[in-house]
């Protein structure tokens, strides 16, 4: 888009996209958040004797940063509350990543590490 616009045109463009998606991608986390936290409660399975086994940490963990994730888009979105700390979007991208690569990982078979 930057070739074949000069740099207003660009400007005004990526504005317009960026509108959008300010609106869009907060109330998108807060539906993956009420559905994956209603999904916990579905998958995580009871906790033996032997304590947690490492599906029930993995998932464990891809809770806790989803949980994060959420509770920093309702602040955004109903209270208009910027985060605190860690303003810019790289944080909770890298936090995504690392929710997709435990999923991944979830898939093997833990018992054969």
């Amino acid at each position: 888009m930057k070739q074949s616009l000069n740099e207003e045109e660009h400007k005004k463009a990526r504005e317009a996209i960026m509108m959008h998606v300010r609106k869009v991608v907060p109330k998108a986390l807060i539906v993956a958040v009420l559905s994956g936290m209603y999904l916990f409660t579905q998958v995580f399975g009871e906790i033996t004797e032997d304590g947690l086994s490492t599906f029930q940490i993995a998932l464990s963990i891809k809770g806790f940063l989803g949980l994060w994730l959420g509770f920093r888009g309702v602040n955004q979105v109903f209270f208009g509350i910027q985060p605190w700390v860690f303003k810019s979007h790289l944080f909770p991208f890298i936090l995504v990543i690392i929710i997709i690569l435990l999923s991944q990982f979830m898939f093997l078979d833990f018992t054969s590490f």
